[in-house]
């Protein structure tokens, strides 16, 4: 009997399934939203698109991709940093589509109806010389109502690549995606705000270690981790997979601290002495057997990430805990010596934050130094490329320093 041909929207289903399927197996929120919009945008053969979180009654932007821009920059390149946000209100377009919770499918965006009370903000358009056209707005919703932010996709393309309106199957499409996304959010939501708590935890031991410097580290990390990655011509979803757990691990590099004395930990001045120094190495051991033994790969990179982003690339004896049985250790007493990890010994991620670590704790203020400035805190780390850090990830960590400097201003705590 001949098998029947699946129809092309028949195809399209089967494909945004399988998306939806792999959406699932995302941890992290932000790595998961990004995801979201360049889906989306495959499906209907966008050429951009955005998305906004909704934070205390304001609508942040996340994340934006124009495949125009990008084309004019050279390869392996992303589009600039943006951070801003707007107050939710019916004047603008992803406002009102919160406010009203429907979809809004715009044919031209430039020639709008005078019937509604949104209008189209053209400065973006006329800042980097581009033309939005058609444009689909979408709420993202929890199944508990909660509207978790927007997805905002813009000028649909044809086979041709002629910018054409959201016809009512691209519209189904994108509802479809985007409704059926909504488990995987809710579960990177729930292993977020687990993340948040056990950050909130460390903090509450050590004030130092604050919640910014946490996200900085942990932004820092996935921007060298993707231009290693570009630079290497690592598959999509093997990158997809890696950053999705490092974004999780980088936040969790300190967490080892919640098992050291408040005598040494939160002491402040003098500045510790040799023994103290060395119990305080302890927490890599004592953060590595938060995550013993591993269930999943991503503790697995959470445990490689809290021991051992403290070793250095050359083999240094300055760097710790070395090739060492931690669970054995005593957490109170001095590190024992143990001979160094090297290189590629040290797993990549461990390698990744500690450099992230390295210039974010450079270029803040700390209890017992001033803030070194950005450009100072980029050249200590480019001195130390081939000794404590590795060469290839310092190349692609100044590679992205437009990116850096941005991600550091726009995540800048005035407390610190």
């Amino acid at each position: 009997m001949e098998v029947p041909v699946p129809t092309l929207k028949e195809q399209k289903l089967q494909t945004i399934i399988e998306q939806e399927r792999l959406l699932g197996e995302i941890q992290d929120m932000d790595v998961l939203l990004e995801r979201i919009l360049s889906e989306s945008r495959k499906i209907v053969h966008a050429d951009a698109g955005s998305l906004y979180i909704l934070e205390d009654n304001r609508l942040k932007i996340k994340y934006a991709q124009n495949d125009t821009q990008l084309k004019k920059l050279p390869a392996g390149t992303k589009l600039p940093y943006v951070s801003f946000s707007f107050p939710v209100t019916d004047k603008s377009i992803a406002g009102y589509c919160v406010l009203s919770g429907n979809v809004v499918n715009i044919k031209d965006a430039y020639n709008l109806p005078d019937n509604i009370p949104y209008s189209f903000n053209k400065s973006s358009d006329e800042k980097t010389q581009y033309h939005t056209r058609s444009m689909l707005t979408i709420p993202l919703k929890m199944a508990n109502g909660r509207i978790l932010g927007v997805l905002q996709i813009i000028n649909a393309q044809d086979d041709s690549g002629k910018v054409v309106e959201f016809d009512e199957d691209a519209e189904l499409y994108i509802t479809h995606f985007a409704s059926n996304a909504t488990q995987a959010l809710e579960h990177a939501y729930l292993t977020g705000n687990m993340i948040t708590r056990m950050q909130r935890m460390a903090q509450y031991r050590d004030p130092k270690e604050t919640f910014f410097h946490v996200e900085r580290v942990s932004s820092f990390a996935i921007e060298i981790y993707d231009r290693w990655a570009t630079n290497r011509n690592i598959p999509e979803r093997e990158q997809t997979r890696f950053r999705d757990n490092l974004k999780i691990a980088a936040k969790c590099h300190d967490f080892g601290k919640i098992g050291i004395s408040d005598l040494i930990l939160k002491k402040e001045y003098p500045r510790f002495t040799d023994d103290e120094r060395d119990v305080m190495k302890n927490h890599t051991c004592v953060g590595a057997l938060l995550f013993t033994e591993p269930d999943s790969s991503l503790e697995k990179m959470c445990r490689d990430v809290t021991l051992r982003h403290h070793e250095w690339w050359d083999g240094s004896s300055k760097g710790y805990p070395g090739n060492i049985d931690y669970p054995k250790i005593d957490t109170e007493a001095p590190l024992p010596a143990a001979v160094p990890l090297k290189g590629e010994e040290i797993p990549l991620s461990a390698r990744i934050v500690a450099l992230a670590d390295v210039f974010d704790a450079l270029s803040h203020k700390r209890v017992y130094k001033k803030a070194w400035s950005i450009e100072e805190s980029f050249e200590e780390i480019k001195k130390s490329s081939g000794t404590q850090f590795d060469p290839e990830l310092v190349d692609a960590f100044l590679q992205v320093k437009d990116r850096i400097i941005a991600i550091n201003a726009n995540w800048e705590n005035s407390a610190e």
